[in-house]
């Protein structure tokens, strides 16, 4: 049996937690972000509480008293199982086997926090989960164990993420706590010359370009699917766009953005060559299947949507 703390969040970080449990280790704390205002409690929050697991709290683990109020030194593992607050390396060292981190990607590429996104939007076809050392760096740190997992065509971030990688994810995680207990571990420094970095996927990377191949397209809109959303214009509007899939793959169907077909499938546009289809339409904060989206916007067979401005980079940056 070990000593583990625990940082994360959500239900990756609940089932982890819970798995650790049931293979007989001790929790001494889960440290978890502050409540959001209005929302339910956290489910690692939640779990830890129904089984008088110690929480911790904090806005930051940077200031004084942090160290103290985590006091991982009395654990002989840190394990951060879905985390996007920064921990110190004080911390992440202070357990007496240091710490391990989960990422959804095959590290040095794509570190950063919108990983799984930016593999979609740069047509990945393979993509994967990686445990490693974490250190001061972002995703830096040596690797002690890598598994790769494929990217359907038709992924978005989010059946990507819940559909290939959560369980996977966890699976990789309790494996790698095995293994750095057991001490066969064999970390793998990481090769600063593959490594790729991208900021977090926000409205200004989600802008849609309809002069693009649809493959782009596809890609972009999956990509930034359930979250930000890819995002257009129609008047007025601005219209989110959800559940692409490629309608053809080349040639001139009609002038980029204008909507080609309507109907039970869903919404079909041209791009600079070929047209997708969108299932889903984000109006006014609300995600409508596409006809009924369609109604609201007014939108018809041979309406133009207009392109927004921000547009992805076309591969992930090299550090």
């Amino acid at each position: 049996m070990a000593r583990i703390v625990l940082f994360g969040q959500a239900q990756f970080g609940q089932r982890v937690f819970e798995e650790v449990l049931a293979r007989g280790h001790e929790v001494t704390a889960v440290c978890v972000p502050p409540d959001a205002p209005g929302r339910p409690a956290d489910p690692l929050k939640a779990a830890a509480a129904e089984r008088s697991v110690r929480v911790v709290q904090r806005r930051s683990y940077r200031d004084d008293g942090a160290a103290a109020e985590v006091a991982a030194d009395a654990a002989d593992l840190g394990v951060l199982a879905y985390v996007t607050q920064i921990i110190p390396r004080t911390i992440l060292d202070a357990p007496r086997l240091a710490s391990i981190c989960f990422h959804p990607s095959l590290l040095p590429a794509y570190r950063g926090g919108s990983a799984i996104n930016w593999q979609l939007i740069n047509g990945e076809r393979i993509g994967g989960v990686t445990l490693f050392r974490p250190d001061d760096g972002i995703d830096e740190g040596p690797i002690y164990l890598q598994r790769q997992i494929e990217i359907g065509p038709d992924d978005s971030a989010g059946s990507y993420y819940y559909g290939r990688v959560f369980e996977a994810g966890i699976t990789a995680t309790l494996d790698c706590i095995e293994l750095v207990l057991s001490g066969k571990a064999e970390p793998r420094v990481q090769d600063e010359a593959q490594a790729t970095y991208e900021p977090l996927c926000r409205d200004e990377h989600a802008g849609v370009d309809w002069s693009l191949p649809a493959q782009r397209l596809h890609d972009l809109i999956r990509g930034c699917d359930p979250s930000p959303g890819a995002h257009c214009r129609f008047g007025d509007a601005q219209v989110r766009l959800y559940g692409s899939r490629i309608a053809s793959a080349g040639g001139t169907v009609a002038a980029p953005g204008t909507v080609v077909a309507l109907d039970d499938k869903g919404v079909t546009v041209a791009a600079g060559e070929g047209s997708v289809l969108v299932q889903k339409l984000g109006v006014a904060g609300r995600k409508l299947a596409a006809g009924e989206g369609a109604a609201a916007l007014g939108l018809a067979a041979g309406a133009r949507l207009d392109g927004a401005p921000g547009l992805p980079a076309a591969k992930a940056r090299l550090i």
